[in-house]
């Protein structure tokens, strides 16, 4: 079997969750000072990828992390072209961890229109996904914002995302489609609804060999993603905490049976710089713990 039919398997099969550890460049500061390193430790943006290196880099190589929960890891680019202990990311965590490694691919959000940020546009894919698949990347994630209960937004998301994720598949990779419901949208539970009629109408028009991923805010009715969850075009249905505590995040997870956390923030809450080893891999490892239970319902 091949590594990339291993990790489908394991992404099908398995009980886990994936680990988001793809803060980009203008979320990476806040990623650090909430990990107790603050912007004097950097005087510029290679030197503060360095710093978040070494972080992501402590939680890859925690005892606590490993792929008995882990099912995968969202990387980004920078991080992919880093190494691990003397291993290209990627290979040190599939060979040495068996966690699934997969990009962040876009190039961050356009401006809002009609109650929705798209994908800004990005004309180097094609070359990003031959590399991605050159360093044994699985999959990609790429992710758009929702925040107003919008018809035409919705749809012009969701048609993005797919647009995008077809050329993924075409590379070879298993993109995850991720259309963010902003947990403070006025009308949450109605661009929900929007959004899943949106999902159900472009998976019905992919093939059968055409597999996705969903990456989705939890929603506010349980279970509301089920006919996604059971379709047979997606991989994994998971979802992204969004701003709301790894407590409220794990709690509204667990009532949605069959979808898994893909959690950034709420994951490395509680971590700290300042922490011993001991005291790290202790907090990562109740932290993983709680969001292993909450994704395997």
């Amino acid at each position: 079997m091949s590594n990339f039919e291993e990790q489908k398997n394991k992404i099908k099969t398995q009980d886990g969750y994936i680990a988001a550890l793809d803060q980009s460049g203008g979320s990476t500061p806040k990623a650090l000072a909430i990990y107790g390193v603050t912007e004097d430790a950097w005087s510029n943006d290679e030197e503060m990828f360095t710093v978040v290196h070494a972080m992501r880099t402590r939680i890859m190589t925690s005892p606590a992390f490993s792929g008995d929960r882990t099912l995968a890891a969202i990387l980004f680019e920078n991080t992919m072209d880093r190494e691990v202990e003397g291993k290209p990311t990627a290979s040190y965590l599939w060979d040495v961890k068996n966690v699934v490694p997969i990009l962040k691919i876009d190039k961050g959000l356009a401006d809002e229109n009609d109650g929705v940020q798209l994908m800004k546009p990005n004309p180097g894919l094609g070359d990003l996904l031959q590399k991605a698949r050159g360093k044994g990347i699985f999959g990609t994630k790429m992710r758009s914002v929702i925040k107003q209960a919008s018809a035409a937004g919705v749809k012009a998301v969701v048609a993005q995302q797919f647009e995008v994720g077809r050329e993924i598949i075409a590379a070879g990779l298993v993109p995850i489609i991720e259309p963010e419901v902003d947990i403070h949208c006025p009308d949450k539970a109605e661009a929900e609804t929007l959004l899943k009629a949106a999902l159900l109408e472009e998976l019905i028009s992919l093939n059968p060999d055409q597999l996705v991923m969903l990456k989705l805010t939890l929603p506010e009715v349980d279970n509301f993603y089920a006919d996604c969850v059971k379709h047979p075009n997606v991989l994994k249905v998971v979802a992204l905490s969004g701003g709301y505590s790894r407590e409220e995040a794990n709690a509204r997870l667990s009532r949605n049976n069959g979808v898994v956390a893909s959690f950034s923030r709420a994951l490395s809450e509680g971590l700290s710089a300042q922490q011993s080893d001991s005291e790290f891999n202790t907090m990562l490892d109740a932290s993983i713990a709680d969001i292993f239970a909450a994704s395997k319902t």
